[in-house]
């Protein structure tokens, strides 16, 4: 699909892809359901797992692209650090506990949670154009 361009073109076409798909799953494709991943205890996992899920199809849907043969590497990556980080932004005994958006505490972790997935993004696009 993008062989016809250097590898640092592949890169810079590949991360706004990337945040595209980030845009994507995490505002006009998480439904209400979804939001649920701020409960207590273990019933946030189904709606997280919902959330992750969809994020992780965006990714296989550009692996299968790009480079098919990292897809499932690709996809567990995607899946797991966004479960991760989601769960530690809106679990309340984690960062979840900062929901007074007044304070920096709650940007600080806004922002800590962007940053790891805009990470994950370019380890993804690393791996891809390999």
């Amino acid at each position: 699909m993008l062989n016809q361009y250097t590898q640092l073109e592949q890169a810079f076409i590949l991360l706004v892809i990337y945040q595209v798909k980030h845009f994507l799953c995490d505002f006009p494709l998480q439904r209400g359901y979804m939001l649920n991943k701020i409960r207590p205890g273990w019933d946030f996992i189904p709606p997280l797992s919902a959330h992750c899920l969809v994020h992780s199809v965006f990714t296989l849907s550009i692996a299968l692209a790009v480079n098919p043969s990292v897809w499932l590497q690709l996809l567990v990556i995607d899946f797991v650090t966004h479960f991760i980080m989601d769960r530690l932004k809106a679990g309340p005994k984690y960062m979840g506990r900062y929901r007074d958006k007044t304070k920096a505490s709650y940007w600080n972790c806004l922002g800590f949670d962007q940053m790891v997935h805009h990470i994950t993004h370019i380890y993804l696009v690393w791996v891809l154009i390999q």
